[in-house]
């Protein structure tokens, strides 16, 4: 490598660290709070489909109001946007504490996607500008990796501060904040993101669609395990702070499957690369619903579950930027969000009502028919352009 471009790749590098550091930030806050309703409603007595209804208003909330994000980081830039949305987002969690109500809870989880959504969407799509293409791979598997360790840390919070009650929802809270923190010195250097006006959401979508199916089955994958794997392993006979423990093991496999999986993203057709993931993921949440929660072979499964279904997502967004770049790159990046949300919208009330109609066994078949649809389409497309 020349010394000029290595300098341009040390400065892409330096410009991601803030987004990176962030990210992790986010990933600690969600792996905190993305429990906690859940296992709440459960403990109130609500059934399962109660649960997945309101855990999927945060994806209705988001999915209202995605569409304005690219206009507004364009117009405001991304770190005072990411700021404001991470300090509506801590007072809404503590909201929380102030009622018991469902109907309450439903409309501040709404509310909490309206927030929730723009330092995810705003960071993915920072990292998309100024990601080289030969590295794509590596760097989103590396945030994706960062979000994990977030997300496992989490559920070890909560072994702390309980998980009931508001003190856990006020230590949610404070650790939002810490999302803004690395982004503050780059309050007027961040990348500036452009918007393309004359270009709409379809039209993205067709442009990459595979990645936009992985998006679409990711999210309803990683959702539902959030929302309810916690949930199973209590039905299964273990104790709700061991279910939430299942969660780190669960995303413990990201942090080290991705970077493996990045690299192959990087050096081999991303479509193998995401058919494998795929087929690999539906075979491990089938074996969930036949291995015995008490033995440890279930924390193998739950690990490498973890680890390659959530590979589909970055493995998703290299493949959204390696075909869509300028203006419309934040569209896309944008659509496919909301996508992984929509994902989880409809995933979690499927799967909590499985779960009423045949038991716990119907989380693992709920999601290995999704898992089993992106491996088709994968395979289909890989063979296609062979």
């Amino acid at each position: 490598m020349s010394p000029t471009s290595q300098a341009v790749a040390a400065g892409s590098w330096r410009t991601l660290l803030p987004v990176f550091a962030a990210c992790a930030a986010i990933g600690l806050q969600a792996g905190t709070a993305m429990p906690l309703v859940p296992l709440a409603l459960e403990r109130m007595g609500h059934d399962k489909l109660t649960i997945g209804i309101v855990a999927a208003a945060w994806g209705v909330g988001m999915l209202a109001t995605a569409s304005h994000i690219p206009r507004l980081a364009a117009r405001w830039g991304a770190v005072p946007f990411i700021v404001s949305a991470v300090v509506a987002g801590s007072a809404i969690t503590v909201a929380y504490t102030l009622t018991d109500s469902v109907v309450a809870w439903f409309f501040l989880t709404l509310l909490h996607g309206v927030t929730g959504g723009i330092p995810w969407v705003v960071s993915e799509i920072w990292m998309n500008v100024v990601v080289e293409e030969k590295r794509r791979g590596r760097v989103m598997a590396l945030y994706s990796m960062l979000v994990a360790l977030g997300l496992a840390l989490g559920p070890f919070v909560l072994q702390i501060v309980g998980v009931y009650g508001p003190r856990p929802f006020i230590t949610s809270a404070i650790l939002a904040l810490l999302v803004a923190i690395p982004l503050l010195p780059y309050w007027k250097t961040a990348p500036k993101i452009e918007h393309a006006e004359d270009s709409g959401y379809l039209q993205v979508i067709f442009l990459a669609p595979l990645a936009m199916l992985a998006g679409l089955i990711c999210g309803l994958g990683e959702q539902i395990a959030f929302s309810f794997l916690p949930v199973y392993a209590v039905g299964a006979g273990v104790s709700a702070e061991i279910g939430a423990l299942w969660l780190s093991t669960f995303v413990l496999g990201n942090v080290v499957l991705q970077w493996p999986i990045g690299w192959m993203a990087d050096h081999f057709d991303r479509r193998a690369v995401l058919a494998g993931c795929a087929l690999a993921s539906t075979l491990l949440v089938i074996l969930l619903s036949i291995v015995s929660a008490q033995s440890l072979a279930v924390i193998a499964v739950i690990a490498l579950w973890g680890g390659l279904s959530f590979a589909i997502y970055p493995v998703g967004l290299a493949l959204l930027g390696q075909r869509i770049a300028g203006g419309d790159i934040a569209r896309a990046n944008t659509a496919y969000s909301m996508l992984y949300i929509l994902g989880g919208l409809v995933g979690r009330p499927l799967a909590g009502a499985a779960m009423d109609a045949v038991g716990d066994p119907g989380l693992g078949w709920t999601l290995a028919v999704f898992y089993s649809i992106a491996a088709f389409f994968a395979l289909l497309a890989f063979h296609r352009r062979r």
